[in-house]
């Protein structure tokens, strides 16, 4: 039987000339981590967004040169109010200091998602963020804040029908790149390598389009835990499979 749960192997090493170019990873497991330990899950978010420092500065000093994080999901506001205040919280204070989160690197920052119901001040933040950023070129941090798989499609179509509506595209040309030139990721290739710890073995809406033939890695380490050594186990896995990319 196919164990999805890859086991740790130490004799591997990382190939330097096969580094995937954009690793996803679904940070998930933060609240489970804390209620093990008796804490409140805002605790496992502090800790969580600890670890993600780690994990930014690993990626950059590997060469990966794109990473996107799933941070807080469209449907992340039904979680209790308590929780959602401390995320946002949370968010703000890393924008402030965001040169913290990226470590050494020289990362830009982009925030992937709606501003739809995000706080106005929090989203003068983070337009301060992307603004102060934009000519770091050594690594691209996207942060998926208030993102959605499906949210994303629906604006990518309503963006189209409008150019349709317009006159600027005939519907009989309509191609996948238009389609992909309107989605929150269009500067960025897609995802070679889409990681999630925490044992759950769903993409929870996460880069429906962009993942057609990604490779996935789960793990059922929590967030948290899920170090830099841990990321090294996927990103070896990966440099081990064949992509055919539905060839032979």
């Amino acid at each position: 039987m196919f164990n999805i749960f890859k086991k740790k192997n130490h004799s591997q090493k990382l190939d330097m000339a096969n580094i995937p170019n954009h690793v996803a990873v679904i940070m998930d497991g933060n609240g489970r981590w804390a209620k093990k330990r008796g804490l409140p899950r805002s605790a496992g978010h502090v800790v969580g967004a600890k670890n993600l420092e780690k994990i930014i500065q690993y990626a950059g000093d590997i060469g990966i040169k794109n990473i996107t994080l799933y941070c807080f999901s469209t449907e992340n506001w039904k979680r209790p109010k308590d929780e959602v205040d401390a995320l946002m919280k949370l968010f703000v204070q890393y924008m402030h200091d965001y040169d913290k989160l990226m470590g050494d690197k020289k990362a830009r920052v982009r925030f992937l998602g709606t501003r739809e119901g995000i706080d106005p001040e929090i989203c003068d933040l983070m337009e301060e963020v992307e603004k102060k950023s934009e000519m770091n070129d050594e690594l691209n941090v996207n942060l998926c804040l208030n993102y959605g798989g499906r949210e994303e499609l629906v604006n990518a179509v309503k963006l189209i029908a409008e150019d349709v509506a317009s006159g600027k595209i005939d519907p009989k040309d309509i191609t996948e790149k238009d389609i992909n030139d309107r989605l929150y990721t269009s500067f960025a290739p897609d995802p070679d390598l889409i990681i999630r710890p925490s044992g759950e073995l769903r993409l929870s809406n996460f880069l429906l389009w962009q993942c057609a033939y990604s490779e996935f890695w789960f793990s059922d380490i929590l967030w948290p835990d899920f170090v830099p050594k841990r990321m090294e186990k996927a990103i070896i896995d990966f440099q081990q499979r064949n992509r055919r990319f539905g060839g032979v």
